[in-house]
């Protein structure tokens, strides 16, 4: 099979690998969606995340299982199950693990999708049947890709803010991961302010449920939040832009007793303690979602019949990835997504 690889400085490659067999607690998933997500630009950009060339990208891999390891019970995994993956491993054992955030396991290295271990940019792959989500039925393969990483990572933002039904949320950024956020707390009842610096996104993010949008490239942003909250800022931030002026002003606009939760990677978050402490404010990071939270948020979808196909703007097959990450690197429409037909 051929699967898609990163060389660095914008080089993407079609190479031959062998097609994966199952070890005894393993399966092998046949790829019907796998999604591009923004993290994937830092490989891209900068450099391959392994030696060039040995690791296939891609980690919103969604499919079915193809093939069983011996140790694999039906309880666990049947040949044609639909299915969602979360895209980390660990011993198992540990704390972490057992509560299902396997990407903070403390007793060895963690086993990470198109970091370490292959993605899902081929036609098949190889995982732990540990990490199998069911794919429910209501939902296309293309959403569980979305699920797997990018509107997961919203909802695991969401999820650290604690409650915000029935407050004002200001969304940082408004791509594939803000525009997921906006539209699924937009579902629980919140109040969004969108910001970005595209005019487009600003209207994509108002279709997705935002109440309000800022564009912080032409008016300022701690005004434009204040004018909306008469005087008071906001009470709950969520930053997923990665910038670092996003980052300052996701401070900035907090109230008082504000909580401002960061997910974009990149950013420089700095604050003087002399400046800030009288504020109260709460500061946090979210690292994606369990593979708990992984399924709450897609039974959360369907229950709400959000529209998560819609995040995608681009559909591409494999042999069209140079093309696709020429694409996506420019950071201009939306969500792109590559699809495998039967065969």
């Amino acid at each position: 099979m051929q699967g898609v690889v990163f060389y660095g400085e914008r080089k993407v490659e079609l190479r031959d690998f062998p097609d994966p067999e199952p070890r005894p607690h393993e399966v092998v998933v046949r790829m019907r969606a796998s999604g591009m997500c923004g993290s994937d630009l830092h490989f891209y950009r900068d450099g391959p995340s392994a030696a060039p060339g040995l690791i296939i990208q891609g980690h919103e891999p969604c499919g079915e299982v193809y093939a069983v390891g011996s140790a694999v019970t039906a309880e666990v995994a049947r040949i044609g199950d639909r299915v969602m993956i979360h895209h980390y491993w660990g011993c198992g054992n540990c704390e972490e693990c057992r509560s299902g955030w396997s990407q903070l396991c403390a007793t060895e290295p963690i086993h990470t999708l198109c970091v370490n271990e292959h993605g899902g940019h081929a036609p098949f792959m190889a995982v732990p049947a540990s990490t199998l989500i069911p794919l429910r039925e209501e939902l296309s393969f293309k959403a569980g890709a979305a699920i797997g990483c990018g509107t997961g990572t919203a909802w695991g933002g969401l999820k650290r803010l604690g409650e915000i039904g029935g407050t004002t949320l200001v969304v940082f950024g408004q791509g594939p991961v803000g525009i997921s956020a906006t539209m699924l707390a937009s579902s629980m009842g919140a109040r969004v302010i969108g910001v970005d610096v595209s005019n487009s996104r600003l209207e994509k993010s108002r279709a997705f449920g935002a109440d309000e949008t800022i564009n912080s490239a032409e008016v300022d942003v701690l005004t434009a939040v204040h004018d909306f909250t008469s005087g008071r800022g906001a009470p709950l931030v969520l930053e997923t832009s990665g910038v670092d002026p996003a980052a300052q002003s996701a401070q900035d606009v907090l109230a008082t007793w504000g909580r401002a939760c960061f997910i974009g990677l990149g950013a420089n978050v700095r604050f003087n303690t002399q400046q800030s402490y009288k504020r109260q404010m709460t500061l946090l990071t979210s690292w994606t979602m369990s593979i708990i939270e992984q399924r709450r948020c897609a039974d959360f979808v369907v229950e709400r019949n959000l529209p998560v196909d819609d995040l995608y703007s681009h559909s591409w097959s494999l042999d069209q990835a140079a093309e696709a990450y020429r694409w996506f690197d420019e950071q201009s429409a939306g969500k792109g997504v590559f699809e495998f037909g039967d065969w």
